[in-house]
Parts: C-alpha cells; structure tokens; sequence
C-alpha cells in the first residue's frame, strides 16, 4: 500500500511539474488585442499623410490638410493653404469619385502641397480603408500604388 501510495505521489507530482508546450504567437498583446475596426470613409478627418511617395510637412505657420466626406455627398477640407469644396460619389465599397474642386485663392509656403492634394482629387476613382488609414487609386490595376495616403484623426 505505501508503494502505490509513493508511485501515484510521484507521478501526480511529476504532472504538476510539466509545463505545457509552448506555442509562438509573435507578440502576446497584439495576438490578446482584437483588430483595429476600419474606420468609417463618412463623417471623419481624414488627415493626409503622403502623396504617391513624398510624405507631407506642414510648414511653420501652415495647416494640416485634410478631406472631409459627408453622407450627402459634400466633400470639404482644407488644402493646406485654402478650404476646398467638392462632391464625392461612392457605392460605398470601393469607388470615390469627385467633382472639380473649388476653393479660395491665397497662397502660402504649402501651396505646392495643396495643388499636389486637388490633382489625387482629381485623380482619385477608388478607395480603401485599413484600420485608420484611407489610401485613394486612380482607375488603373487593382494593385497598383496609391495616389494618396490619409489618416483618421478624431475629435475629442
């Protein structure tokens, strides 16, 4: 009886002491924290970041640029130099197209950047949306480079 008492101790206590295998997951609190929801193309600052490949400064004294799309269809913003007022249309998965853009005609040391943001305008025939960033296409391959690439910054 003390045998089997001292083999069933040492094999319970011999269990306790596995550890249990290990798994890879890269990093433990992006694979416990649940995906970014991407956020929403209407009713947000959409801040833009990057033209094709030049990222954007704001010069001393200028304004960040930014795009504003509303459910009815109104497209606003500032250009960095001027506000902008234009219309979008969108099936509201992938194309966004818009009018001609009208704005005010001061100039500022960011000029270059404005007239560089109404061409993507301009130029822009689709859109997709990845967690806070919103990249804008021309109509060309699917794959091809974005136009342009904006960020989501929300109001407090």
């Amino acid at each position: 009886m003390r045998a089997s008492l001292l083999f069933l101790l040492s094999a319970v206590a011999g269990v306790g002491c596995q550890s249990p295998p290990t798994t890879s997951t890269g990093n433990p609190t992006a694979a416990s924290r649940p995906p970014a929801p991407a956020a929403s193309l209407f009713e947000t600052r959409w801040v833009l970041r990057q033209v094709g490949t030049q990222a954007i400064t704001v010069p001393e004294g200028g304004q960040e640029p930014y795009l504003l799309l509303r459910r009815t269809g109104a497209a606003e913003g500032q250009g960095s130099c001027n506000r902008f007022r234009s219309t979008a249309a969108t099936d509201s998965t992938s194309h966004l197209i818009f009018t001609p853009v009208l704005s005010t005609r001061m100039a500022c040391p960011a000029i270059a950047t404005e007239q560089a943001f109404t061409q993507v305008l301009a130029a822009a025939h689709s859109y997709r949306i990845s967690g806070d960033t919103l990249r804008l296409y021309a109509p060309t391959e699917p794959d091809a480079a974005p136009l342009a690439r904006l960020e989501a910054v929300y109001l407090r």
